[in-house]
């Protein structure tokens, strides 16, 4: 009898056997012959898709007060990659005096102006919101970011908040990529004393990690996802969460499936509430589901539009 194919080989066959899987190996191999520091650097660009703005600081100051916002500056040191960060934000003040603070930490590709729907969303419920563009986003400093960077930078927007509206409570919302930011920031604040912990953690369509939702796209098939650095590994750092959680997601999100979410909400042990929204997809969860949100928001923390 004669001995199987090793993996490899088995990939090759079936690369042979289906001629379109070529490309995708011979990408595969380019990346691994490139060397860590290059796969690395180019799987930043891919996760985060970030571009900087082009509009002048002058036109932002303008269509932030067009929208009722106010621009904001938070300048830290990044302990990542030494250097001075600067981010820019969007502040959101909700009319009602004294109304709880939340940090909008968004996903991929789109910077705060592309929230800015969301973010009078999250307005709407309740909250004075502070969204930030992480490094490499809108007009925040331009440099690549990285798991690490945009954690940072998080937190660094936690503290502002904490500086500038002290004795408020505090929450933190995360929006597709941003949700794994958000449960990366509340886990590393988990044994920090309760005043400096959020007061409650809220994801929207949101993943576990980056390698599984790698393996739900077309090319997921390739044995690459041990070389992925960026793993923004939500399903180990939910588990160490203090703060309790909500969990949202769309019945038809087509780019994060609703299971990952599910697990993320089985895996935490912080009291909790999942709300699957019927219909919604991964942009249009949040309006879809609004009613659900507030009661939610209601029976979980406490607050939110009318409590």
């Amino acid at each position: 009898m004669s001995k199987p194919a090793p993996p490899v080989a088995r990939i090759f066959a079936s690369a042979a056997r289906q001629p379109w899987r070529w490309l995708a190996v011979v990408v595969a191999a380019a990346a691994l012959v490139a060397g860590c520091e290059g796969l690395q650097t180019q799987q930043r660009k891919w996760i985060f898709q970030a571009r900087p703005s082009i509009v002048s600081v002058d036109e932002l100051a303008r269509l932030s007060s067009a929208r009722d916002m106010q621009d904001v500056w938070i300048d830290h040191v990044s302990a990542a990659s030494g250097r001075r960060i600067r981010l820019h934000g969007l502040w959101a003040p909700n009319a009602a005096p004294g109304s709880p603070v939340l940090l909008y930490l968004h996903g991929a590709r789109r910077d705060v102006g592309g929230n800015a729907f969301r973010i009078g969303h999250m307005r709407e419920l309740g909250f004075s919101v502070l969204a930030i563009d992480y490094r490499g986003f809108g007009a925040s400093t331009d440099e690549l970011p990285s798991q690490d960077g945009v954690v940072e930078d998080a937190a660094a927007a936690w503290h502002w908040l904490a500086r500038e509206h002290a004795g408020r409570p505090r929450y933190v919302f995360g929006h597709s990529l941003g949700g794994a930011v958000a449960v990366q920031l509340a886990a590393a604040l988990a044994d920090a004393p309760a005043t400096q912990r959020p007061r409650g953690v809220i994801v929207e369509g949101t993943f576990t990690s980056v390698g599984e939702l790698f393996r739900t796209f077309k090319w997921g098939w390739l044995p690459i996802t041990a070389l992925i650095t960026e793993r923004f590994d939500s399903l180990a750092a939910v588990s160490r969460l203090s703060s309790p959680l909500l969990v949202v997601h769309g019945s038809h999100d087509s780019l994060v499936p609703s299971r990952f979410g599910r697990a993320l909400f089985e895996r935490a042990t912080v009291p909790k509430r999942f709300v699957l929204v019927e219909g919604g997809t991964h942009s249009s969860t949040g309006w879809r589901g609004a009613e659900a949100y507030r009661a939610a928001l209601r029976e979980l923390f406490g607050v939110g539009d009318g409590a």
